[in-house]
């Protein structure tokens, strides 16, 4: 076997170590070497503590990304609401006499329906944006709620040969004393607020301000109703006012742990003032409505629910999670892990943060790019 020989060699190195004697093996052609390709020859040091080479940094591999996208970027707050019905209104007495009859709380009534009966005689729902504010007979000028009469006579099956118009004809008359005859009440051909009442649709009943057996004079108030529009109603910070834009779409979450999709329909205009407690000075808040589908939404009233609420930051700019930023001695950065497990590290300038995602700037960054996240 070929012998190997070891010469000695200084080395010049800079720092404390003022000489170094290294030793470096030659080795004739074909001869084994050990592992890493030389012999294990020991450092030797003309004076100074001993040294070792140090072992190159090595960067561990990454473990956790996340993607860059490119989109609004907005931020989400959730704030507290309650669950209710829609518009409320109190019914009264349009007649005088003795209750007789009231609908259970929660019921709700439809068109061509009794309200309740006083005298045994029912106060009807009628559907329209008028109220009935005189009586309708023939010979009355034309009007409006004419129309909404016939309109509803036509609905319920009782307008054969009526034109539905603003007028009142005696075609008019004759349905009026068909609808009279089938609810029980006197066949007179005309009708008023003592045996109907107009609102915009279905009612649900919600307390009742009498008893059966009362008796009532005309405008004493009987029970109230509220529609069966799904209603949350939010008192938002004034600060706050741009998170809620009519028309908005937004994340309602129900006592039940349920979330349904609920859509701003008014905000208010005018700001007011709420107090927490005796020594509060209050708070300026915002009155906001948001309507949810009924069917989505149960039957409870007044259930607290929580409503997340989004504001627009940035419109159509890449971002990253904000785990993705590194701190760089010139600002920040992003590691961008390519398809083989590479890692480039890029400046960034940073834009505006929102639900959790930061806006960035930088050289060759495009959606659909992996980043390296902490937890790498």
């Amino acid at each position: 076997m070929p012998a190997a020989h070891a010469e000695l060699r200084r080395l010049p190195v800079n720092g404390p170590v003022k000489g170094v004697l290294v030793a470096v093996a030659t080795v004739a052609a074909g001869t084994a070497v050990t592992a890493g390709g030389v012999f294990a020859a020991a450092a030797l040091f003309d004076d100074g503590p001993r040294a070792t080479a140090a072992a190159p940094p090595s960067r561990p591999p990454v473990t956790a990304t996340g993607e860059i996208v490119k989109g609004d970027l907005v931020d989400k707050e959730t704030v507290d609401g309650k669950l209710t019905y829609g518009t409320g209104r109190t019914i009264k007495a349009g007649t005088a006499g003795t209750v007789t009859s009231l609908p259970a709380e929660g019921k709700v009534v439809e068109r061509g329906e009794p309200l309740y009966r006083v005298d045994r005689k029912p106060l009807i729902l009628l559907y329209g944006d008028l109220p009935a504010y005189r009586t309708l007979a023939e010979g009355v000028k034309k009007g409006p709620d004419v129309r909404q009469l016939e309109r509803n006579l036509k609905e319920l099956g009782f307008a054969k040969g009526v034109t539905v118009d603003t007028r009142f004809t005696e075609a008019t008359a004759r349905a009026v004393r068909r609808w009279q005859k089938h609810n029980g009440l006197e066949r007179t051909g005309r009708t008023g607020a003592q045996e109907i009442v107009f609102l915009r649709g279905p009612a649900r009943i919600g307390e009742t301000d009498v008893e059966v057996g009362d008796r009532v004079a005309p405008q004493r108030p009987v029970l109230r109703v509220t529609s069966t529009d799904r209603l949350v109603r939010v008192e938002l910070d004034a600060d706050d006012q741009d998170l809620a834009r009519v028309g908005e779409k937004v994340a309602v979450k129900l006592a039940e742990g349920k979330s349904v999709k609920g859509s701003v329909s008014k905000v208010a205009k005018v700001a007011k003032l709420v107090k927490q407690s005796g020594n509060d000075e209050g708070r300026a808040v915002i009155e906001v409505e948001i309507e949810v589908p009924a069917k989505n939404a149960g039957v409870l009233d007044e259930a607290p629910v929580t409503v997340e609420l989004r504001r627009l930051r940035a419109e159509n700019v890449l971002s990253v999670p904000v785990e993705a930023l590194l701190a760089l001695p010139s600002g920040y950065g992003v590691e961008v892990v390519g398809q083989g497990g590479s890692v480039t590290r890029v400046p960034v300038t940073t834009g505006v943060f929102g639900d959790g995602r930061v806006e960035v700037r930088g050289a060759g960054l495009a959606a659909g790019m992996k980043v390296a996240v902490s937890g790498r």
